[in-house]
């Protein structure tokens, strides 16, 4: 159709502003501390408790006893409150991130000399070694074989055409009973095919590199694996001949069908990866001793969760650490927070056994709108070993934030009955009367009350910002968070566009709207948006600027509520 008149008439056109764009990313909580496995210094998503098993591991046993880190019941707790996404960082003691070691399978050709292919564990750990022997059942067990490492099989195994089937199975299991935790099939040796096994099942390493802050990546191919990769692989480029028959220079590097001569275990891993014998756990974790880490193991991780550009998250958790025992890495979590300006950071005041007065004391010598404290702590069964214990409330405020913005929205306030229950806790460390709850709330610590018939409730959501403003509340600094989140995402797309109305127009066509849902889902009382003439004046443009102006009115919750009880006379008339 014309777009022009020529000659005199009507020209109807169409102009489609009813673009809808994608709502931001949610990258949900992110958690730092120990596990039982896992990768470590990389932070890794994980999406269901059941993906956190499979990967970072559960319960570790020493002596006896059975123990969970925090990190584990944060997590269940997590998502078990309705949790989309976890971004779960691995700490480890001291320098074993560099000094521990990957565990390594070799795979034999039919011809019993050739290496076909080696299996590496995706992550460092002795508990990925498992002795390299059978035992003398029949069943073919592994001797150190176990729920938190894994073996492998040839399936299947044809040398005329060069391709052979592996499974990962789980290092706990047997012939009888084989625990298949992956399958690959029609694997080829041949790395012009696209069945080349490197390609199928990857072959990258990715390590911390410490001096410049960033995640190195080292092979060819992305891990489609979750527990090996592939190196030293015998190639057989052109497996095949003209006339579709196998070379037999190639035929001896398949592999045989079976797990090799050591049951498809792995070996040659070194360190240990819990010692259980110098670990507080629990309520006596202390400055030196948290989980069998101390504060500066942490900063590694701290420092790369900096970067916006690669890890996004909301919330961020660190169960273990206390404001008392370990500020610099608390001060480290909360700076980052202000200068990424999208998450919050949930700190714990004081250790078990610490007083009112010492976790108010801690509350003041902070002054930011980017972090909050919770106490007392708080006793919970762990799902995994079924032992009541006492954990710092960190452990469950991810459950609490996710189940409130599942059941309201983000800028609602994560506490009270409705949306601060803690349906897991058993009890808390101590029952904070009024005047108890009175001293916190002044002091900046939100405090978990016990109420008789209701239970363990968060009954507070200050900010530990000092200044009495909007942002001195969680649901207003979460609801910046989330507005933010969004206009950025928007504006991000207008980046070396003309700076003309078009481009203007475009921003307003798409942010407006989303603030208008966020005020009818009660985020806003009102708000209003400039980028005109008047704020992209003409020397303005020539700096090769674009201004916005975003004005808001948050909507405050009802936290202080006065019921004005008046016993009025027989006969007397109501008030209209």
């Amino acid at each position: 159709m014309a777009e022009t008149l020529v000659s005199p008439g009507v020209l109807a056109r169409e102009n489609d502003q009813s673009f809808i764009t994608e709502q931001p990313v949610q990258a949900g909580a992110a958690i730092v501390g120990p596990t039982v496995k896992g990768p470590i210094e990389i932070p890794t998503i994980v999406t269901s408790y059941s993906d956190f098993q499979n990967r970072f591991g559960t319960t570790f046993e020493s002596g006896s006893n059975e123990y969970s880190f925090f990190t584990s019941i944060a997590a269940q707790n997590y998502f078990n409150n309705g949790g989309n996404t976890l971004l779960v960082t691995r700490v480890v003691s001291g320098s074993a991130a560099t000094d521990w070691d990957y565990a390594e399978a070799s795979v034999l050709g039919n011809d019993d000399s050739t290496t076909a292919f080696k299996l590496e564990s995706l992550y460092k750990g002795a508990e990925f070694t498992n002795s390299g022997s059978v035992t003398t059942m029949s069943n073919g067990a592994l001797v150190s074989g176990s729920k938190d490492n894994f073996r492998w099989e040839v399936t299947t195994a044809n040398t005329s055409s060069g391709t052979f089937s592996l499974i990962i199975r789980r290092g706990d299991d047997n012939t009888n009973t084989k625990s298949v935790l992956e399958t690959f099939t029609n694997l080829s040796l041949d790395p012009k095919q696209s069945n080349y096994i490197a390609r199928v099942i990857g072959d990258q390493t990715l390590n911390y590199n410490s001096t410049e802050n960033y995640i190195e990546y080292s092979g060819s191919y992305p891990n489609a694996s979750r527990y090996v990769r592939v190196k030293d692989v015998s190639n057989t480029p052109d497996y095949l001949d003209n006339t579709g028959t196998a070379k037999n220079e190639f035929t001896g590097s398949i592999p045989a069908v079976g797990s090799g001569s050591y049951g498809g275990s792995f070996d040659g891993s070194k360190g240990t990866n819990i010692p259980t014998s110098s670990m507080n756990m629990y309520h006596n974790i202390n400055s030196t001793n948290s989980q069998g880490l101390k504060g500066s193991d942490y900063n590694n991780m701290l420092t790369l969760l900096s970067n916006q550009d690669e890890y996004r998250y909301n919330l961020l958790l660190l169960p273990g650490l206390t404001d008392a025992d370990h500020s610099s890495q608390i001060t480290t979590a909360i700076s980052n927070a202000e200068n990424r300006g999208d998450n919050m950071v949930v700190v714990d005041p004081v250790n078990y056994a610490s007083t009112l007065a010492q976790a108010t004391s801690e509350a003041g010598g902070r002054d930011t709108s980017y972090a909050a404290m919770y106490w007392p702590w708080l006793q919970t069964l762990d799902p995994d070993t079924g032992d009541q214990v006492w954990v710092p409330a960190s452990t469950l405020m991810g459950g609490v934030f996710a189940f409130n913005d599942n059941a309201g929205e983000p800028w609602f306030a994560p506490a009270g009955i409705n949306r601060g229950g803690m349906g897991t806790v058993v009890r808390a460390e101590r029952k904070l009367s009024q005047a108890n709850r009175d001293l916190l709330y002044e002091g900046n610590v939100n405090p978990i009350a016990t109420f008789p018939g209701t239970g363990v409730v968060v009954y507070g959501q200050k900010t530990l910002q000092k200044q009495a403003s909007a942002l001195d509340r969680v649901n207003v600094r979460r609801l910046l968070i989330e507005l933010k989140s969004y206009i950025s995402q928007v504006s991000q797309t207008l980046v070396f566009e003309q700076n003309t109305a078009a481009t203007r127009n475009n921003f307003l066509s798409q942010v407006n709207p989303y603030l208008e849902s966020v005020q009818q889902r009660q985020g806003l009382y009102a708000f209003r948006v400039i980028m005109d003439d008047t704020n992209n004046t003409a020397d303005v443009i020539d700096r090769n600027q674009l201004v916005g102006q975003i004005f808001i009115q948050p909507t405050r919750t009802a936290e202080f509520i006065y019921l004005d009880f008046n016993v009025l006379p027989t006969g007397a008339t109501f008030p209209s």
